[in-house]
């Protein structure tokens, strides 16, 4: 009977303990779960879990063309103590193991090991679910069972009966799992002595150790036995410890206390706040005197939060409510209570008191707002969609009836919220935001009960809008325009060119850089600033003004950009000194033949400068080598001219010196020497006696007159054919005078006579170099060398003086010279 009624007993605990087991399993699967995935503690960080996106079967929902916008990120859960457990990729949405976990810190023991996460699916900026993983841990076998002592000692007395029962300690084992942390026990001792080990299960999953005597024992015979207690754990492979049991034959305490019951159930209100206990816990134990004392003590599987709310005394077994339940706490607790007497060794039991707690207050909703942000900061891009989703509204009120019933508001022209589940919202915008108009918004959400009076909560909060890069660079002018002196030194600033930018951050930062094709080189370059600096002397002559751009971008992602027009221009310095281009060389010959009829015009100077405006203004003047004051040049056409009546007497050479000057400051000169040869025509006598050049002409003419009477009385045919002859005879002479004034035939060596310009050719300074090319396009070709002829041209002038009168005495004649080589 005794035998039935330990196996009866033994069954009803089993039974207990997997119904203890099973019923926080049974909550959990109870709960809204989308996807559950399993892993070993002590798997290495990165271990695959599970294809969120793929097990969801949320891409199949989603247009194609969408799906490369689609994110996966966890959303951060306040009742967690280790957020970073797990790692899931935005793309793909695959989640893998963060770091190694071990099952034995996060969850208690006999339970279910399992982490909830909730994963938010983002479309760009905009959160469209969330789905709640679960993640199941499985338990290794990490841990061996481990006795509290390594050596343990008991009491038997001789005179005790068969049967006669000893608790000795027994093992615990550090995992979780229900297999592993499962402790099978054996005894290990000779086949002679005379124990047994029996093993009972409690409700709180430990196990009670008894060594039964199985003969009666004789102290004289032998007083004390060695044995040993093998625990072996269910986790494969097996881990196992000993314990060495002392045992001694003496009369020790044998009967444990035992409760009515092994579970209690009751329900508290905050009504039972105060003096009077709601339950009196009563462990009857069959030892006398001390070993039937019992003391009342909570389990170490007692959690904290249930000693604080529930006070036991240790004598009475009377349990107290000593601190009321707020609203949200916990309203299902388990209380293990042991009972222990002071017998030696002391014996015990264990009973569970399963406390409800019923709310019937009303209390203000408790409002929790999570930003969906990757950071989790109340911040937005001021570029952020209308309709994204931008933060998590949880509301807790764990009332019952109406005083749980609650309804939440968002007053706001920016942003809105939406029902989201049962006492869960979500914050939307409403209307786009602009950073540059308003760069943060203060948001109230207020939440009420239907509660008899309703209670209301207010939650407040600031969202801070971030710059994106949205503005592009804005120039201060459409063109800037810039001067800048010649032949100053590198490095010169020549001006700043102005951009500004609204945006912040990167997006505000500028550079600036100048834009050229491959063809055209700048001479610039500009700094980080804006400041034009030049990278060389600069010429006018040889570039007067500089056009090209200047690009400015911000360095926001993506970049913007903008341009501006730049003129620079060079403004000229006298650097550059006149020079002649007529004579082009040093010193210069020029003949000259005078005739009295002809233009006063001897040639025209010509020279040039490099510089521009004033500093390119040039002045003509002799400078020596005029001290007859019979040549003059004009300053500003550089023509060179007779500047009074020249006689026979002037004719010879002239080494005249000639400057040419520019006005600028300081006046740069340039000087050259004409070494010049005056011939002048015999015909300058005649000018001192016109009266006998006219009375010649009229003794001519009335000679003629007279023949012609003469010849006309005597016989018109010998008049005529007087008259015939007479006209035939001047006509010739008239075309001899005419070839000999127009060009002279050279005969003679060492005789230099000038080329005389017919005054149909156009008033330009004509030069004949050293090779006798003419320097204009109109003039005859030059005569070819004779074989006696050196580098000078010989010639005799024998051109008649008679034909002079038939010139144009305001006639414009040139005179060219002739270049003479050493």
């Amino acid at each position: 009977m005794d035998l039935i009624t330990s196996i009866s007993h033994n069954e009803l605990m089993l039974s207990m303990s997997i119904a203890a087991y099973l019923l926080p399993f049974l909550f959990h699967t109870c709960l809204s779960v989308d996807l559950t995935y399993y892993m070993k503690e002590g798997d290495n960080p990165n271990t695959y879990l599970g294809d969120v996106a793929s097990d969801s079967n949320l891409m199949n929902t989603i247009p194609h063309q969408d799906r490369n916008l689609i994110q996966f990120v966890f959303l951060n859960q306040k009742d967690t103590d280790r957020p970073f457990l797990f790692s899931i990729s935005k793309r793909t949405g695959k989640l893998y193991s963060a770091q190694t976990i071990d099952a034995e810190t996060l969850c208690t023991r006999n339970t279910e090991c399992f982490i909830m996460v909730d994963v938010a699916v983002r479309k760009a900026t905009s959160f469209i679910k969330i789905i709640e993983v679960k993640i199941i841990i499985k338990d290794m076998n990490d841990h061996k069972p481990e006795f509290p002592l390594k050596q343990f000692s008991i009491e038997f007395s001789e005179d005790d009966k068969k049967g006669i029962r000893k608790i000795i300690p027994s093992a615990q084992d550090g995992d979780i799992g229900l297999q592993n942390s499962q402790i099978t026990y054996h005894l290990k001792k000779n086949i002679d002595e005379p124990f047994a080990l029996n093993v009972s299960r409690s409700v709180d999953g430990t196990s009670e150790l008894v060594i039964i005597l199985q003969e009666t024992l004789d102290r004289e015979m032998k007083a004390s036995y060695r044995i040993q207690v093998v625990a072996k754990d269910g986790g494969s492979p097996p881990e196992q410890n000993v314990l060495d049991l002392y045992i001694s034959v003496m009369d020790v305490n044998d009967n444990p206390p035992v409760f009515l019951q092994s579970i209690y159930n009751v329900s508290v209100t905050n009504e039972h706040h105060g003096v009077s206990p709601f339950i009196i816990l009563s462990a009857s134990d069959l030892d006398s005197d001390k070993n039937g004392r019992v003391v009342y003590r909570y389990s170490p599987q007692t959690s904290d939060a249930a000693k604080s709310h529930f006070k036991l005394n240790e004598i009475t077994g009377e349990i107290f409510l000593q601190k009321k339940f707020l609203s949200g706490q916990k309203l299902t607790h388990e209380l293990y209570v042991k009972a222990t007497d002071e017998g030696v060794p002391a014996l015990s039991s264990m009973a569970m008191v399963q406390v409800n707690v019923i709310n019937q207050q009303n209390n203000a909703p408790k409002i929790e707002v999570t930003f969906v942000s990757v950071s989790n900061s109340h911040t937005i891009l001021e570029n952020i969609e209308v309709g994204s989703f931008i933060a998590y509204v949880k509301v807790i009120d764990h009332d019952a009836g109406l005083n749980g019933e609650v309804t939440c508001d968002l007053h706001h022209d920016k942003f809105q919220l939406q029902t989201f589940n049962t006492k869960k919202y979500k914050v939307i915008v409403k209307n786009p935001v602009d950073r540059e108009t308003q760069d943060h918004h203060d948001i109230t959400i207020r939440c009420q009960d239907r509660g008899s009076p309703p209670l209301s909560s207010v939650n407040k909060f600031s969202i801070t809008v971030m710059d994106t890069n949205d503005e592009k660079p804005r120039f201060s002018k459409e063109t800037y325009k810039f001067t800048i002196y010649e032949n100053e030194k590198s490095k010169i600033p020549v001006g700043y060119i102005n951009a500004t930018d609204p945006d912040l951050g990167p997006g505000g930062k500028l550079t600036y850089s100048l834009l050229t094709s491959n063809k055209n080189f700048l001479p610039f370059y500009i700094k980080d600033n804006g400041l034009i600096l030049t990278v060389m002397r600069l010429d006018h002559e040889f570039q007067e003004i500089y056009h090209f751009q200047v690009l400015v971008k911000d360095s926001g992602m993506p970049s913007l950009n903008n341009t501006v027009k730049v003129i620079v221009k060079v403004k000229d310095k006298n650097d550059n000194a006149p020079f002649f281009t007529f004579p082009n060389v040093n010193p210069f010959t020029l003949n000259v033949h005078y005739h009295p009829y002809r233009t006063n015009n001897i040639t025209y100077l010509r020279a040039s400068d490099s510089d521009s405006r004033e500093n390119a203004f040039l002045k003509y003047e002799i400078l020596h080598g005029n001290d007859k004051q019979l040549f003059i040049v004009n300053p500003y056409t550089g023509l060179l001219s007779f500047n009074r009546v020249v006689t026979l007497r002037d004719a010879g050479t002239y080494s005249l010196q000639l400057g040419v000057k520019d006005s600028g400051i300081p006046v740069q000169t340039a000087m050259t020497n004409i070494t010049l040869r005056l011939t002048v025509s015999n015909k300058t006598s005649e000018i001192v006696n016109p009266m006998h050049v006219q009375s010649e002409n009229k003794i001519q003419l009335y000679l003629v007159v007279v023949i012609v009477v003469i010849a006309i009385t005597v016989s018109v045919p010998v008049t005529a054919a007087i008259s015939i002859c007479i006209i035939r005879c001047n006509n010739r002479r008239n075309v001899s005078n005419d070839n000999h004034s127009s060009l002279c035939a050279c005969e003679q060596r060492n005789t230099k006579c000038p080329f005389h310009v017919s005054p149909s050719w156009p008033r330009v300074p004509m030069v004949q170099t050293a090779d006798g090319a003419m320097s204009s396009n109109s003039l005859p070709p030059r005569p070819k060398k004779g074989p006696n002829l050196g580098n000078e041209f010989s010639c005799v002038d024998n051109c008649t003086d008679n034909k002079a009168a038939s010139l144009p005495p305001d006639s414009d004649i040139i005179y060219q010279g002739l270049l003479l080589q050493p």
